[in-house]
């Protein structure tokens, strides 16, 4: 199967178990793989595939959780759980919906899948140590609100989603490790810093793409960059800013400079 239709098949799967581990071995397989970058693949209904639970609720329903008691440890990191799961249908769906990409740009985004995949089994299993599992606490759709906001235009989505959403993560999750040292859950903290570092190269992805993108269309992406978030109602970032990060992952000073 090429690969494109072999992601959107992958993105029907609705037990997160199985669709991670599918997601990685399309990328251990992606070598091998027909690409078909010019292929028009038609959109089944009921995207993305995902189980019953957790229950969707708007993200200011979703309580504060703090780190300091077992049961709020859960909830915090089944947050971060289902962040990584979404993450999987939003990097699965820039594969298989935007055609005629250079094929480099399709093996970032299966990479980028295979990572969260694992970043998802990660945390499911420090989960299971907790005695809670994926789909025990409420959750909230805003990754996959913004995917099928953008599902027509790749500009706006390598813009929207990796550059703005996903690069709130790198902001986060510094201090999400601190709270979680505190409160003496080492494995949180080590598995956050996995996630820490793949995230870097996955915002970077994004910012590759959407600048390669801009040039090829004649764009200023400085400039176009606030038109396409008020265009979309993207989130405004929030400081504190992860400055080291955000310079990693590709931001120029002039971006951060105007985050501040």
């Amino acid at each position: 199967m090429p690969l494109r239709a072999a992601a959107l098949e992958a993105l029907c799967i609705a037990d997160p178990a199985t669709k991670a581990l599918r997601t990685r071995e399309l990328h251990a397989d992606a070598a091998s793989a027909p690409l078909d970058p010019a292929a028009r693949l038609v959109e089944p209904p009921g995207l993305p595939g995902r189980p019953e639970r957790p229950r969707l609720v708007p993200a200011k329903d979703v309580p504060a959780r703090s780190p300091f008691t077992t049961e709020g440890r859960a909830a915090l990191l089944h947050a971060i759980a289902h962040i990584e799961f979404n993450a999987i249908n939003l990097a699965l769906d820039a594969v298989w919906r935007f055609p005629d990409m250079p094929p480099g740009y399709y093996l970032d985004w299966l990479r980028v899948a295979a990572e969260e995949a694992r970043h998802y089994t990660l945390l499911a299993e420090h989960l299971g140590s907790l005695g809670a599992a994926y789909g025990d606490f409420d959750g909230h759709d805003g990754l996959w609100l913004m995917t099928q906001r953008t599902a027509h235009d790749v500009v706006a989505r390598m813009a929207l989603v990796p550059r703005t959403l996903e690069a709130r993560g790198l902001d986060a999750t510094p201090p999400l490790q601190a709270k979680l040292a505190k409160a003496g859950d080492h494995r949180a903290v080590e598995i956050l810093a996995i996630i820490l570092r793949d995230e870097v190269g996955h915002v970077a992805v994004g910012n590759r793409w959407y600048r390669w993108l801009c040039e090829r269309e004649g764009l200023d992406p400085v400039a176009l960059y606030p038109q396409l978030a008020e265009r979309y109602q993207a989130p405004h970032p929030r400081p504190p800013f992860n400055v080291a990060a955000r310079r990693a992952a590709g931001f120029s000073d002039d971006e951060i400079d105007r985050l501040r």
